[in-house]
């Protein structure tokens, strides 16, 4: 297995397990928006309680906040580490950069946005996981998070860390099929625009619960 350590711990290696964490990571995006979703079902809020409950009373819940957990923190660990060989390779012109095409905001801000993201997630468990355990018997969840994103200082931490993700994974979801290998003169311009639909559809999508429950003061 010596040749699959050094694989892995090779520039281009770090490069396929940043992808592979990432990849993975939206798919947990596209299941976490689609659950925040029902928040808009009904005004009561009974439909995104029986999401969370249905969660909640799961078995294997604890599993996957622990695999999601490690997933994270690999992610952050292989791309830090990735950044960092990039940066000592860069100096000799490390050529494999170069295919990334040219440097816009995304691609620059890479480790400021994946930091942002960090801050606003643990935040995020704060108000809404951590939270949870102090509500009082009664109060649903659905109350919780409308409270919380309809002032001012809630939304504007949450579209700033959604603000954030999107602009991160401008970049990173093209970068990452690259990195996988995933690259052709005819096929590009369509992962250029699935990647543009990403940022945009997880953009706006989550962006839309603090901008809505503001905007009526919590209302459903």
């Amino acid at each position: 297995m010596t040749w699959l350590r050094r694989t892995l711990d090779s520039s281009l290696g770090k490069k396929f397990l940043v992808a592979a964490t990432g990849i993975a990571l939206v798919g947990f995006l596209v299941v976490h928006l689609s659950g925040n979703l029902t928040l808009y079902a009904d005004k009561t809020g009974q439909s995104f309680d029986a999401y969370a409950h249905a969660l909640d009373s799961n078995p294997l819940l604890p599993i996957a906040e622990v695999f999601l957990g490690l997933l994270f923190v690999a992610h952050i660990v292989f791309a830090l580490r990735s950044n960092v060989r990039n940066r000592e390779a860069r100096s000799q012109g490390y050529a494999v950069r170069a295919s990334l095409g040219k440097k816009n905001l995304s691609s620059v801000s890479m480790v400021v946005t994946g930091l942002v993201v960090l801050v606003f997630l643990l935040i995020h468990l704060y108000d809404f996981r951590i939270g949870r355990l102090t509500m009082s018997e009664g109060v649903s969840l659905a109350s919780l998070v409308r409270a919380r994103l309809a002032t001012p200082l809630g939304a504007g931490v949450y579209l700033l860390g959604v603000g954030a993700l999107a602009i991160h994974l401008r970049h990173a979801f093209r970068s990452a099929f690259q990195s996988l290998g995933v690259s052709h003169p005819k096929l590009d311009p369509v992962l250029e625009k699935l990647t543009w639909a990403v940022a945009v559809i997880f953009g706006l999508g989550f962006a839309s619960f603090p901008i809505y429950f503001l905007a009526t003061r919590g209302a459903a």
